[in-house]
């Protein structure tokens, strides 16, 4: 009963938050952060506990998957450099950083690696919710780092969990291999799961079918390569950038619409939680010590951000002109970005669940049944680092895009119109075949043509005539509703026919929205200005 309660706590600490985000402006992220400590403080949800294995075994998966699918493998590629170094080294200097701060304020080594550890990931959801308004290669070298650093830090954190928890020694040796066997397994399983699942998916034919398999595709990589002690992280992610380059292919339009709907409620709404579920933890975390380390905890959480924020700061301010000074070919040099561009980088350092997660996976007692000396304090510094970076960084974000002046992107537009006139052109050299196979009456085939050229041929005529047409159809699919209606209300129709006949005219009303989405806006006087809404 307690699972459903939180359920349905978290479920309308959502609503309430997306509804007042969108009436006030105020981040959606803060909001539910907010929802989330308000629920912590009452009776009936003070003494909930975040399960790691739950967002490390169910969440961590889904939503590393569909941030995958929606990524562009062209511009990870063009930046693989920036984002292998990201993933990886700037994990490494920020644990570092953070074990510095926290053994300078008494900790021991031990539990400071741990705690650096936590804290060196930036997380996946914290960053795509509040990194939408970068341009399109910022983003992505935001959006994969996020993905992949999640892999580096578990590593680090089994290594630190390991020397705290069975006092073993630290051995550089065998962490490097460790990483290796990580990462190199969890790509090999994650391209052979993309691989596998493309085989099955050439043999279903029923879309509901596709839809399931979507929704287990990233549990079926992700278990594999927990199973053999690989990274779980990266084999999801390499399973969907896979799956995102053979998909067009294999999987049908009504298949990809319905789970391309799936995905989008499910994404919103498990990282929508996880903020709920960060909030929460935020007032256990604080009756979990006593007034004096709640002081000393406080003062180091405050240092320790400083440290998080600081060396991404000092990172993107250091290594890229160090790197600059090595390597002068000339398209490194087109692709060179300034200070002030370089500023939403540093700035969007978030941490969010999966740093929360790594500090309760972090066991209570030590192999020979001691207690581990300040773990309730992990627990507390990394709750307030998260809700501090995601209150401070998080709603200043957009403000530093815009000071920022990032040049228009007319590259990816100019990339849209390219597609749209390649199709156009490909559908016209097909289409006379065409109309012979299916015997199609020659006033059809001319009526496809003229559409097709004017599509072809913009300019403001087509565009107006294009938005006719369009509110023609849309005002006449409103007819049919209301007609349909009528029927059922009559008695003349049963509810089922009802929804059979309504499922079309909403496939319909979905074909109409997305064409209208990337159809030329007409302008009142003058020219059609072409825009593009982003896949």
């Amino acid at each position: 009963m307690e699972s459903l309660e939180l359920i349905v706590a978290v479920a309308a600490a959502v609503l309430l938050a997306g509804w007042l985000a969108r009436r006030t402006g105020l981040s959606e992220p803060l909001l539910l952060l907010g929802a989330g400590c308000l629920a912590g403080l009452t009776p009936a949800f003070g003494s909930v506990s975040l399960a790691p294995e739950v967002v490390l075994l169910l969440f961590l998966p889904a939503l590393l998957y569909w941030e995958a699918l929606t990524s562009s493998v062209r511009e990870i590629r063009h930046n693989l450099r920036s984002i292998a170094l990201q993933s990886t080294a700037l994990v490494v200097v920020t644990a570092l950083a953070v074990a510095v701060v926290a053994h300078a304020f008494g900790y021991p080594w031990p539990i400071a690696f741990v705690l650096g550890a936590v804290l060196a990931p930036t997380d996946a959801a914290a960053v795509a919710a509040v990194a939408r308004a970068m341009p399109r290669r910022i983003l992505t070298v935001l959006r994969t780092e996020s993905l992949l650093n999640d892999g580096t830090a578990l590593v680090l954190l089994a290594v630190a969990v390991e020397v705290v928890a069975d006092d073993a020694s630290f051995n550089w040796t065998d962490t490097s291999l460790r990483f290796v066997e990580s990462y190199a397994g969890g790509i090999a399983i994650g391209v052979a799961a993309a691989l596998l699942l493309k085989r099955v998916r050439q043999r279903l034919d029923d879309p509901l079918l596709h839809s399931v398999l979507s929704v287990a595709s990233p549990f079926l990589a992700f278990l594999p390569a927990e199973l053999v002690h690989v990274s779980g992280v990266l084999a999801v992610v390499t399973c969907g950038l896979v799956s995102s380059r053979y998909g067009p292919r294999v999987i049908g339009p009504d298949a990809r619409v319905q789970a391309t709907a799936f995905w989008e409620v499910t994404s919103h709404l498990l990282n929508s939680a996880l903020f709920v579920l960060v909030g929460i933890q935020l007032p256990a975390a604080i009756r979990a010590l006593t007034p004096a380390e709640l002081l000393r905890a406080g003062v180091v959480a405050a240092a320790v951000g400083a440290a998080v924020v600081g060396a991404r700061f000092l990172w993107f301010y250091t290594v890229p002109y160090a790197v600059r000074a090595v390597d002068r070919r000339p398209a490194q040099r087109e692709r060179r970005i300034g200070a002030a561009q370089r500023m939403p980088l540093a700035w969007a350092g978030m941490r969010g669940a999966i740093s929360l997660a790594a500090a309760l996976t972090v066991p209570a007692v030590t192999a020979d049944g001691r207690p581990v000396e300040h773990r309730d304090a992990v627990v507390f510094i990394t709750v307030v680092v998260i809700v501090v970076t995601l209150t401070v960084l998080g709603p200043t974000l957009p403000a530093v895009v815009r000071r920022a002046r990032f040049d228009a992107e007319g590259e990816q537009a100019a990339e849209a119109a390219l597609a749209q006139r390649h199709l156009g052109a490909a559908a016209l050299r097909a289409l006379p075949a065409l109309a012979r196979r299916y015997a199609v009456e020659p006033g059809t085939v001319a009526h496809l043509e003229r559409d097709i050229g004017d599509r072809l041929a913009g300019g403001a005529d087509a565009a107006r005539r294009s938005h006719g047409a369009h509110q023609l159809e849309t005002a006449l699919l409103r007819v049919k509703r209301e007609a349909l209606s009528e029927l059922r209300d009559a008695g003349l129709i049963d509810d089922i026919v009802l929804r059979g006949v309504q499922d079309v005219l909403d496939a319909e009303d979905v074909r109409l929205s997305l064409k209208a989405a990337r159809m030329p806006t007409v302008a009142d006087n003058g020219p059609a200005d072409v825009s593009h809404r982003s896949p």
